[in-house]
């Protein structure tokens, strides 16, 4: 399979971010501003430190009761998402996802951020390239006889 590289070279340049100390209100409407499920979170030295998504919100603020315009980004945001490499291969980040039970991966070259992996990504690219995968199948199928 591709590696993750190739995903993060079809998305967008930029990046959806926020301030750590910006309410979660603030970062709500800016999600449905900018029609995203999600928004990086940057220091004030555009220094990746975490994630925050629609079920952070949902499930540590709103069921919680708390109020979106007194709670900050950085008392709910994920901070401990297992993290990829530039180097990483689609099925790999596939496998991490599956493992950790998330559906966003941070990429790194060498320390430094590069973007957000999603499941939805990884879907897309899985579909894009069915024709190799599933050719690989019947590749095998043909020489043992049998479909494994």
């Amino acid at each position: 399979m591709e590696k993750v590289t190739s995903i993060l070279a079809k998305k967008e340049p930029h990046f959806h971010t926020v301030s750590p100390t910006a309410s979660v209100d603030k970062a709500l409407s800016q999600m449905c501003c900018e029609n995203v499920e999600y928004l990086i979170v940057m220091d004030d030295d555009e220094k990746y430190i975490g994630l925050i998504t629609e079920h952070d919100i949902t499930s540590k603020v709103l069921f919680a009761k708390k109020k979106t315009n007194n709670t900050t980004v950085e008392t709910v945001m994920n901070k401990r998402l297992p993290a990829a490499t530039v180097e990483d291969t689609v099925e790999k980040c596939m496998q991490m996802m599956r493992q950790f039970r998330v559906r966003y991966l941070p990429v790194f070259e060498n320390f430094s951020f590069r973007g957000i992996v999603s499941s939805e990504d990884i879907l897309e690219e899985a579909v894009n390239n069915r024709g190799e995968i599933f050719d690989t199948e019947i590749r095998k199928a043909g020489r043992f006889g049998v479909l494994t």
